[in-house]
Order: C-alpha cells, then structure tokens, then sequence
C-alpha cells in the first residue's frame, strides 16, 4: 500500500495533523495500536484552554517546595525510587522556569494559545458535533480570601497583559452559576475564554470519522515497526498494519509520551518525560447539576462535567511511564472533591490513568527531523495536547505542503535541545 503521509498516532495532534493534510490534498493513512483518542486524549479535562497563556513553571518558592517534597500533596506525588532518574529533568525544568527562561516560553507558546478555541471550533463545525464544544469557560474556585485575592490579582494581570476575560465573583455570584458547590467555596474567578468539551475523547472521534468520511483510511498497527524504505528512486518510510505494509515519503510522529519509541531508534536524544495523571467518574448527588470544569485551588481539585459522569481529575504523579497504576491520587483527591461538592457513588470500576507527555522548557516539539529527510514530529504538549491539537495540525502542515506557518515554528525545533 502506497501513500503520501503516515501519521503515527491518533490521539488529538494525530488526528488534527491527518485532517489538515488531507486538507491540503495529500492521501493520508493514520496508524495507531488502539481506537481515536483513547489515550491522553480521552482522559483530561476538556478544556480548550485560551485563558493559561503563561506555561506551568516549577515552583521556586520554599513554602511550594517544601509542600512538594514531602510528598503528601494532592498536585504532585512522585516515587522515592523513581526520583534518581527523573532528577536530573525536573533540574532542567528548575532551570527552564526561571523568570527570564519562563517569559521565553510564554512568548513562543501564546500564538497557539491564542488560536486553540478557534482551531478547534473549525474543525467541530466541519465535523458537525456542536454539543461537543461549550463556550462556558471554566472556574477557579477559592476556599479563603486570601487565596481568593491572589487569583483576583492574577487575572487581573492576565486581563491587562494577554486580554483574557474573566468574572470576579463572591460567593452569591458563584452560587448564581453553580449553586450545587458547597460553602467551603467563598468566590471564584470565572475565566470566559476557553472553551471545555463534555466528551474530549468523543470528540477526538469525531475528528477521526471526519477524517474517514473524508476519504483517509485508519488502520490498525504497530509504530515501532517504522523502517527506511527506498522506492520510486527516492528514501522513504515503511510500517507494517495489520492490512500490510503502506510505504510512504513522509511520516509524522505524533504518539505523545510514546514518541520516544520512536525517535531514539532514529538517534535523538530529548528530554521527553511522561507526568501520569489519574481520573475517575462519579453520579451527583439527587438533582445537583456541575455546569462548569471547576478547579479548587487550595486543593487542587478538579472536578469537571462529562457526558459520562462527574470527572474528578488528578495533579502530576511521576512514576516510571509503563509502571501499574496507583490509587494513591484519587485516593487524596476524593475527600476534597467530597467537600465542595455533592458526589455520589463512582460509576465506573477503577481510575483511569494517562500520559502527558512534556519536555522541560514548556514547548513542543514540532517539525522536521533535523537528520531524517521525511520524518516529522509533533509531541510533547505538557498540559495543552488537547487544547492545542487542531493549532500543531495545521501548522505541521503548513510546513509540510511549504506554506508559511500562521505562528513562527523556530521556538519548537527538534535540535533546539
């Protein structure tokens, strides 16, 4: 089987990437082991987040530190025997998170921050499933004053530096727009401008059938099969499904935290970690109703409406990326969840656990493999995949077709490591 591009990988950036090819005229086969959007593209909490312009840095205050190291937090739990060999990334990380090296990363991310919502909003309207995508934006939720005052003042910031819209509201203005959470919220900010999704991974689906509707062919098969193949008198790429073997000229890698299967076969080298995350559904108790994705900050808590449940989201665990799962985060996050809202039995048998795949500076990778005519790369989102998959989609295929990317590409190169 013969085609112009092989996307390894349909989670949301796949998928994207195979739609905007395919756009612009090229035959696409899309590969992947499992079904559209079953991996960290099904399991996070929807939002398409216009409103977090700046990158989630390490912390360096010692109060932060401090609460981290001792490993009893709901935002962060590693491994004591995982910590040798993550280290010496989350030292990278420290490092990339300083205010100067942290205001870099926020000027190369915002162009694709700034386009999520609309990105995914073309491809919702060419696929037809308006339900899922609302424009209610999401609400960060504060149990004290004082916590209350520092997210008012962040936003303000926000507002003033990057035009985010948002709401202030007090308790009696919380209660307006979500009056199932309990008082041990006294205000929240209500941010506008994202968009959330009731069924990510659905509609990662969506964009696959789009796809499919489109005439591109998915197929089921093993990525790490990738070989140079030479034919029709220039190199090219092969990989092996499970209908045979489909030549092509290009590939693109786009399998999040299992990118690495592939690239350092070819000989990269990039720091590339898996930060594992956690999420369980729950029925609401009698007729109480979440309208909005809601972030306890004093907690960090998310809870989140979904098409199947209440999703109750974990922070960061960093464990080994093929280890067994834990129930240690939903374990700490239950009880809290359990105080600002009414939740009622879970209605699924056991967490979900995901990848999120990030690199140290807080930027993907996307573009060309400096080394290997035909292979392209597209991962390492940090916290934004699903937000930020139909913006890397197009734009990797402007730079495959040679149009002129809407945002510049250079803070994303592969060889920038």
């Amino acid at each position: 089987m013969r085609t112009d591009v092989i996307v390894l990988g349909a989670g949301i950036i796949g998928v994207s990437t195979a739609l905007h090819l395919q756009r612009r005229g090229r035959d696409v086969v899309l590969v992947d082991r499992r079904g559209a959007g079953e991996e960290a593209s099904y399991g996070n909490a929807g939002l398409m987040e216009r409103a977090t312009i700046e990158p989630y840095a390490f912390p360096r205050d010692l109060g932060s530190l401090v609460k981290y190291g001792l490993n009893r937090s709901t935002e962060v739990r590693y491994e004591i025997s995982f910590l040798p060999r993550i280290a010496p990334w989350l030292a990278r990380y420290w490092w990339h998170s300083s205010p100067h090296r942290h205001a870099e990363a926020t000027r190369a991310m915002r162009p694709l921050i700034e386009r999520c919502v609309e990105e995914h909003a073309d491809l919702v309207a060419e696929a037809g499933v308006a339900p899922l995508m609302r424009p209610r934006g999401w609400i960060k939720a504060a149990r004290s004053q004082a916590r209350l005052d520092a997210e008012a003042a962040e936003a303000e910031r926000f507002a003033r530096d990057y035009g985010i819209s948002y709401d202030l509201l007090d308790r009696a203005g919380l209660k307006e727009r979500e009056p199932h959470l309990s008082d041990r919220v006294i205000g929240a900010i209500h941010l506008r401008d994202p968009n959330t999704s009731p069924d990510p991974g659905g509609l990662t689906k969506a964009y696959a059938d789009l796809f499919i509707r489109k005439g591109g062919r998915f197929i089921s098969g093993d990525a790490r099969s990738l070989k140079a193949h030479g034919g029709n008198g220039k190199a090219g790429w092969r990989v092996t499904t499970g209908e045979g073997e489909i030549s092509a000229d290009d590939v693109v890698v786009a399998m999040g935290a299992w990118s690495n299967d592939i690239y350092e076969r070819l000989g990269y080298r990039m720091p590339l970690a898996a930060k594992r995350g956690y999420h369980l559904h729950y029925a609401a108790e009698g007729n109480a109703v979440l309208n909005h994705p809601v972030l306890d900050v004093d907690a960090g808590v998310v809870l989140a409406p979904m098409n199947k449940g209440i999703r109750l989201t974990t922070g960061i665990e960093f464990a080994p990326r093929d280890a067994p799962k834990s129930p240690i985060q939903i374990a700490r996050c239950e009880p809290l969840a359990r105080e600002i809202f009414p939740l009622g039995p879970p209605n699924e048998p056991e967490p979900w656990m995901g990848l999120r795949p990030c690199f140290p500076d807080m930027r993907p990778v996307i573009g060309p493999a400096p080394r290997h005519d035909g292979i392209w790369f597209a991962f390492g989102h940090n916290h934004h995949g699903f937000s930020l998959g139909p913006v890397t989609g197009r734009i990797l295929a402007e730079m495959m077709t040679g149009e002129d990317p809407v945002v510049d590409t250079g803070w994303f190169r592969a060889d920038r490591f």
